[in-house]
């Protein structure tokens, strides 16, 4: 069976040394999740113009939780304050775990695999409290590496005879065999210049199938009309299917709709949102758009028959989160003399020099890569509604049971 490659992502935390000179679980953790990932989202978005977009924030909540176990002071009381929730307590290990749990258990046709990985500079000292915290909470395993001598590092860590952790942890973080190369080489640019002590480095694999896919036979070349109001022509997808549909509005009275697409197993699924009304810029919907509004899609959403239209899309970006976090209230774990994170290492002064995201999506019929198209194909069109993202559009892969949003982003031009 073919899988579909829907997303693979690298989130990097690169700890440096400086020089010398009750949090607990609130009501809802979708709540939450969907607070951050909407915060995540909008940041990003005002900076990225009229571009594609993509971001996990699954990966970058993830991250910034790990880093709370070695936090202290007032770079603790902010990372809680982000996300909302203390990763040292209790109940909130224990939610998360079974979350990540339901995540790591592959179904039929779907598969999410999330790893953390610790690379510590030799000779830097972890306290045996956070690691073993560390391996529990989140399986991360540590690495030792020379970071002072990059090529060194990297022979070092594709040598075969290391520890299963650091094999495993390297390879699930090229599994996709999309975020080697160019990104690494631009994490590594920025590393090595500040004599980096730690780098964390997370990293989430989704595959999946859909439920039901499309043929290939099915896709034909029709117009998408860009947010200036020119169009392009793009390989669309089509089936008649049953799935799950919403028609919503926003504060200022804008309506929208939500189409649900779920993966084999239907634990997952994609979530597309487009303004209902063709002269609605998409802009105006992410302005509005709030955790609120996410936690409501679930009980507004209705199953009902349609013919579907969805462009295949794909894309990349790469993000240096370092000017994104303090946006959202991280700021402290950047700052040389603020930053506190004793709970980590006996090494002083430890902060973060550069938070590292980078992540990629191809949607297409059945997985494969598709090839040109080489013929034009007459649908005969049922009388049943008719969704289609044919102009610039929302979308989210989440987890079904808990709400969690794995990746969001934008397609504004999927040609």
């Amino acid at each position: 069976m073919s899988l579909l490659p829907v997303a693979s992502l690298l989130v990097c935390l690169c700890l440096v040394e400086r020089s010398h000179g009750d949090g607990g679980l609130q009501r809802s953790m979708e709540e939450l999740h969907a607070r951050l990932a909407v915060s995540l989202y909008r940041t990003l978005a005002e900076g990225e113009g009229r571009a594609d977009l993509i971001v996990s924030p699954a990966s970058i909540s993830a991250a910034l939780a790990l880093l709370q176990l070695g936090a202290r002071g007032s770079t603790l009381a902010q990372l809680e304050g982000t996300l909302g929730y203390n990763v040292n307590d209790a109940l909130v290990q224990g939610f998360l775990l079974h979350s990540q749990g339901d995540l790591s258990n592959s179904s039929q046709g779907a598969r999410l695999q999330q790893t953390c990985t610790l690379f510590v500079q030799s000779g830097v000292q972890l306290l045996a409290d956070f690691t073993q915290r560390a391996a529990f909470w989140a399986n991360a395993s540590v690495v030792r590496a020379n970071f002072s001598r990059p090529n060194h590092t990297r022979s070092r860590q594709e040598r075969p005879g290391h520890s299963h952790g650091e094999s495993g942890a390297l390879q699930s973080g090229s599994s996709s065999g999309e975020l080697s190369g160019s990104g690494e080489a631009q994490a590594e640019a920025l590393w090595w210049g500040h004599r980096p002590q730690m780098v964390l480095v997370n990293t989430v694999n989704f595959r999946g199938v859909w439920q039901k896919q499309f043929l290939f036979t099915n896709t034909q070349n029709l117009p998408f009309t860009l947010s200036d109001g020119t169009a392009v022509k793009v390989a669309m997808m089509y089936q008649a299917t049953e799935v799950r549909f919403g028609q919503f509005r926003t504060a200022s009275h804008q309506r929208y709709t939500v189409l649900e697409l779920p993966f084999l197993g239907r634990s997952l699924s994609l979530q597309v949102v487009l303004p209902s009304e063709r002269k609605t810029p998409l802009a105006s919907l992410e302005a509005q758009l709030s955790a609120r509004q996410l936690a409501s899609w679930g009980a507004g959403l209705r199953r009902t028959r349609m013919d579907v239209f969805l462009p295949r899309f794909k894309m990349q970006n790469k993000f240096n989160l370092r000017s994104v976090l303090p946006a959202v209230g991280i700021s402290d774990a950047f700052n040389p003399s603020a930053a506190d994170f004793s709970g980590m290492s006996v090494e002083e002064g430890l902060y973060v020099s550069g938070a590292f995201h980078e992540v990629s999506i191809e949607v297409t019929e059945d997985g494969t890569k598709a090839a040109a198209s080489t013929a034009m194909v007459l649908l005969k069109r049922s009388r049943a509604p008719v969704f289609k993202a044919d102009r610039p559009f929302l979308f989210l892969l989440r987890q079904i049971k808990t709400g969690s949003v794995l990746f969001m982003g934008r397609v504004m031009n999927p040609a």
